[in-house]
Formats: structure tokens, sequence, C-alpha cells
């Protein structure tokens, strides 16, 4: 018997991010998103690519990507989802993006063209150095000391979500919209007035639990229970005013809670591959368990 009272998803959770974002019949509303964010091209069409990419050798990290895409002109796309505050997280991103950028090596002669990367980064928390700013959209490319772009073919995109504070008739722009969506959605009984777009409309239908079949129905609640467990760490330290300097010790916090879901997932028959994508432990972590 499913306990949810929500009519739609939280997009935040991994289930509903994958779920809006991830699959091949709602990739139109992953590209509408884009569009609105990247600063110089407009997606036609994305294809999935497997999101799991492994260094060069055995002894290199695993890096797991929420989303791993590859545009119509070869252009490399991914996508993180980011429900609380990690330290280095800009480190993280300028390493997978390595990825991507290796994975373009050609074994016989090759003038080293590469393709544009993007990393776009939609963050549940907001950056320590950037507290003090108003500014949510970030977008970082390598510059010359003039400040010039010196390659225009690597960019990083994050998305402070906290910061968006805009009321429904406050909404501006498509862009305005989209945020409104990922921190508003699960909260919403109808589709505002706002919102009337086609693509919303696509968004809405997907996103409405109603229609989940059982089983992702209950991963579905898995993954919220886990989001809001996670939430409930950060708001406890928060709270006791351990935030400074504290980001260690909630970061363990969460893998501890990920590795209870995990075997709680493992006695009730989930797959590895469905524990993996729900907790984010890599599969010899749940192989261990």
């Amino acid at each position: 018997m499913s306990n949810l009272k929500e009519r739609y998803i939280n997009p935040l959770t991994d289930f509903g991010f994958k779920k809006l974002f991830g699959t091949e019949p709602n990739k139109v509303l992953l590209i509408d998103f884009l569009n609105q964010v990247l600063p110089d091209r407009k997606i036609k069409d994305l294809t999935y690519a497997s999101n799991e990419k492994m260094g060069r050798s055995e002894m290199d990290r695993k890096a797991i990507f929420d989303l791993y895409c590859t545009g119509v002109d070869g252009e490399k796309f991914i996508v993180e989802m980011q429900k609380a505050k990690q330290n280095f997280f800009k480190d993280r991103s300028v390493f997978y993006a390595s990825f991507p950028i290796q994975e373009q090596e050609k074994k016989s002669e090759w003038d080293y063209k590469l393709e544009p990367v993007y990393f776009v980064g939609i963050l549940d928390f907001i950056f320590d150095d950037h507290k003090h700013e108003e500014e949510l959209l970030h977008l970082v490319e390598l510059k010359n000391q003039r400040c010039e772009v010196f390659y225009e073919k690597l960019k990083f995109i994050y998305i402070e979500l906290p910061k968006f504070q805009k009321s429904e008739e406050e909404l501006e722009t498509h862009f305005d919209k989209w945020l409104y969506v990922f921190t508003h959605l699960y909260q919403l009984t109808d589709r505002p007035k706002k919102l009337q777009e086609r693509i919303f409309a696509r968004l809405f239908e997907a996103a409405e639990i109603a229609r989940f079949a059982p089983e992702e129905r209950k991963a579905y609640e898995d993954s919220l229970k886990y989001y809001r467990d996670m939430k409930n760490v950060v708001d406890t330290a928060k709270e006791e005013g351990l935030v400074e300097g504290m980001e260690k010790g909630i970061e363990k916090g969460m893998e501890k809670k990920s590795i209870e879901i995990a075997r709680q997932m493992k006695t009730e028959g989930f797959s590895d591959e469905q524990i993996a994508r729900l907790t984010g432990l890599t599969s010899n972590e749940i192989r261990d368990l």
C-alpha cells in the first residue's frame, strides 16, 4: 500500500530526476531545459550514452554520471543533480569532464580535434564562495589574462536552486519556469497557469505518480525516503550550527544512510543496478554489503 500523498514526483530525487530527464520518451524535456542554460548552441536531438565511465587503467577511478548524452554534432553533455553540499564539487565536475575528453582519442592518425564538452550541475545547495551573490546561474569558461575566452569547447554551468525564490506570479522567462518546476513540482496539485506550454504539459504527464507502474512507484518511494533522510542530515547540521566545516561529517552521514538503504533494498530483491542508481553506491560497495 503506497503512502504517497503528492500528485507529482520530486525531480530532485534520483528516481524523479532520471524519470523526467533520463529516459528516451522524455528526452524532449532535457533538450528544452538544456537549451535554456547553454550559452552558445541549441540542441536539436540527443543520444543517451552509458553513464558509467572507466579510467584508462584499473588503477584509475571510475565515474558514474547522472546523465551523459551526445548531441547530433558530436558535442558531449554531462548533467549532474547534486542534492547536498559536497566537498570539492567543482573539482569533481572537472574530473568528470575529463572522461568525455579522453574518450575522443583516436587510435589511428589524429589531429587532436575535440568536440565540445558541457558539464551542467543542478545544485540543491549554494557554493560557499557565492553565498553573498544574487546570481544563481554560473557559466565557467577557460579564459586568458585579459578575460578573453581561450578555449571555447569546455564549459561548466552551475545552477544554485536555493537562490530561486520567485512565486508563480513572478515567473517571466522560460528559464524561470524550469526553475519553478525543479523547486515546486512535488508541491503542486495541478499545472499552474504560467506553465501552459506544450513542453510542460508533457512534463506534468510524465511526473504524475498515478501513472506509474507498481515497481516504479516502489522505486520512487525508496528514492524519496533516501532524499528526505539526506535532507534531514543537512537540516540537523544547520539547526545545531555545525554547517561550517562540517561538510565531511555530512557526507559520511549520507554515505552511512546510503548503505543502510542499500542493505534494505537488497533484502527486498532489488538488483545491484537498481540499488546503484538509487543510492549512488558503486557495484563493488554493493557486493560487499
